[in-house]
């Protein structure tokens, strides 16, 4: 299969090019400057100029091509709500290429705020939140609904892994340093999920060559791990102390980060294993801070 994706120079794009590449397709990777052309070509893919907002390119890249993966997404968060319309859009107008063809389109979400505080499940399918205005999943399911197949693939709020630079636990390493201990709010016993990023990279292949439209497919190894357990592995890998702050100090210590650092978020992957066969293999969250990934 020829696969254009999106974000494919990326933290988890480059695994994704790479498990794609290793399964026999050829990969078409869209590329926004010289240097991520350069890192595309030396991975083996083949190169599309543009970018997220280049609605042409968008369309030529998934016209030329059997499959679409959108991984892409511009991570500036102080514009946030902005560049969660230029995901929209991108995937409307990828989709608008797509319809009628039976091309498999794999959109990429999150499983953070789908079910605050209760075990996230594939079947569950969140109302629009305006404090968190990524509409990716309604963008995927309107264009389902005009006939494309597309699915999506619920990425955890950690995806963790060599290299990851500018991921929630790089933010938490970074806030340590800075304020000169780990944190956690309360008794730090709100949890998040996590999946190393060659898992993550795996299932997005298995998504693409097994699409069922409208799926939700959960990219989840671990279901929960607390926020204190990372925060101790963090104030360990840094010989630095680690802290109990409240809720009402959270916002001054994390700014933006506070409401991640809070949330609740477990989240099953049990649906998606046994449809697809996806067995996650790599190390856990735990296990990379442990190791030194993110202190080197």
């Amino acid at each position: 299969m020829r696969v254009f994706v999106t974000g494919a120079t990326g933290f988890i794009g480059t695994a994704i090019v790479q498990e794609l590449l290793g399964a026999g397709h050829q990969v078409l990777g869209l590329a926004r400057s010289e240097a991520s052309a350069q890192k595309l070509i030396d991975a083996g893919a083949e190169v599309h100029r543009g970018d997220l907002e280049n609605l042409d390119s968008l369309r030529s890249g998934a016209a030329d091509s059997d499959g679409v993966i959108h991984a892409g997404f511009i991570h500036d968060f102080s514009r946030f709500a902005e560049v969660c319309e230029v995901d929209k859009v991108a995937i409307k107008t990828i989709g608008e290429v797509l319809q009628g063809f039976d091309r498999p389109f794999i959109v990429t979400s999150g499983t953070a705020l789908i079910s605050p505080g209760k075990l996230a499940t594939e079947d569950m399918i969140p109302p629009f939140n305006p404090e968190w205005p990524r509409a990716s999943e309604q963008a995927a399911d309107s264009v389902t609904e005009k006939g494309v197949l597309a699915a999506m693939v619920r990425l955890s709020p950690s995806v963790h892994g060599d290299d990851d630079q500018h991921g929630f636990v790089p933010i938490l390493v970074n806030i340590a340093k800075e304020k000169g201990f780990s944190a956690y709010i309360g008794e730090g016993q709100n949890r998040w999920n996590a999946v190393h990023r060659l898992d993550a990279a795996r299932l997005f292949r298995l998504a693409l060559e097994n699409a069922t439209p409208g799926a939700r497919y959960h990219a989840t190894s671990e279901e929960a791990i607390t926020v204190k357990s990372i925060a101790e592995a963090i104030g360990k890998q840094l010989n630095l102390p680690v802290k109990t702050i409240t809720p009402e100090a959270a916002g001054e210590h994390f700014g933006w980060f506070a409401q991640m650092a809070s949330i609740d978020c477990p989240a099953s992957s049990s649906w998606t294993q046994e449809k697809l066969n996806w067995l996650p293999t790599h190390s856990t969250l735990l296990n990379d801070i442990e190791n030194g990934v993110y202190t080197k």
